[in-house]
């Protein structure tokens, strides 16, 4: 199983960038972290399977907007309103093994993890 994630870069603060991620295969919840230097994993965003269920950090909530494409097997990543404290690696993951319907924020819960996509905003 591949995940394959584009669209990150260095974006002014305020401006907007959308993440998108290539799966192989469908999956179940999927969702976005990302990580910044000297910093945990955290996740951002995650969708249901069916993509009618989503959460939200409190950190991007009203800014961020998860979807999926299931068709396709694409997820996305909309981010307006960008700040320099979103700065970071971001990655996509999947889980396939577990019937994971619900939108699932800890990263125990999926299986496979693209390689990152850097996104910066500068101030």
């Amino acid at each position: 199983v591949q995940l394959v994630e584009s669209g990150g870069g260095l974006v002014q603060a305020g401006g907007s960038l959308r993440l998108s991620c290539a799966a192989s295969t469908s999956s179940y919840s999927m969702g976005w972290f990302r990580q910044a230097p000297g910093k945990e994993r955290e996740c951002v965003a995650a969708i249901s399977w069916s993509g009618t269920s989503t959460r939200y950090a409190d950190s991007v909530a009203g800014r961020f907007t998860i979807s999926r494409l299931n068709a396709k097997n694409i997820l996305y990543l909309q981010m307006n309103s960008l700040k320099p404290e979103d700065t970071a690696v971001y990655y996509c993951a999947a889980a396939v093994f577990r019937a994971i319907v619900e939108p699932s924020t800890s990263p125990d819960d999926y299986d496979y993890w693209g390689q990152g996509t850097q996104v910066t905003t500068s101030s």
